[in-house]
């Protein structure tokens, strides 16, 4: 059996560390058009003699929205552990945590908030129209802006890994994969709207087993 963690500030600044890896791996491949479209369009400005933007900027700023999520969910994860909520694999040892993160996640995914932050994800032509800003400053304030959005978009699904396992890959792979067609297939809209009964009613089967069952 696995001992729980010593938690010193060496140790919580490689869960941030940890954290923002897995963040950047899950939430890169459902940037990419956005960053893809934002890079040739960077060319095209300054092939015209505008004042160069940095991709780069852009990018590092959509990660320091993510480095931020990885703050809190450090937090988290050090609170649930003294709590004896979560166990040292890093897995929810409560039925009622777990029901209750699976039901915030399925009402998270049919609010309007959700589903104005995922338009917004999945129309990178439209945001960079509509908030486009010159120069180095700006490339990296439309990160910023940008990371915003998709941190509103998928924050409560992130929560999901206290539930399957911080470092259950095959979690974190199932996690990632469905953000992905979300925010890029035609029906992802569709698709996010359907999963919100589905994981409503996976955390009420386990609520309803940890106070009848």
């Amino acid at each position: 059996v696995a001992t729980p963690a010593v938690w010193t500030p060496a140790y919580a600044a490689l869960i941030v560390l940890m954290w923002l890896i897995m963040m950047v791996a899950m939430m890169l491949p459902g940037a990419a058009p956005m960053i893809l479209l934002f890079a040739t369009v960077n060319r095209k400005q300054r092939s015209r003699g505008a004042a160069p933007l940095s991709t780069g900027l852009f990018v590092l700023a959509y990660m320091v929205v993510w480095a931020g999520f990885s703050v809190i969910a450090t937090g988290l994860q050090w609170g649930l552990e003294r709590a004896g909520l979560l166990s040292a694999m890093m897995t929810s040892t409560s039925l009622v945590l777990g029901g209750g993160i699976l039901v915030a996640a399925g009402i998270w995914q049919l609010t309007p908030l959700k589903h104005a932050c995922l338009r917004h994800c999945r129309a990178p032509l439209s945001f960079l129209a509509q908030r486009w800003r010159a120069g180095r400053a700006g490339a990296f304030r439309m990160g910023l802006e940008h990371g915003a959005f998709c941190l509103g978009c998928c924050w409560v699904l992130m929560g999901l890994l206290f539930y399957g396992g911080v470092m259950n890959l095959y979690w974190i792979a199932g996690i990632a994969a469905f953000v992905l067609l979300e925010k890029t297939i035609p029906a992802g809209h569709r698709l996010g709207s359907a999963a919100g009964p589905a994981l409503i009613a996976w955390g009420g089967a386990l609520l309803a087993s940890a106070f009848f069952g």
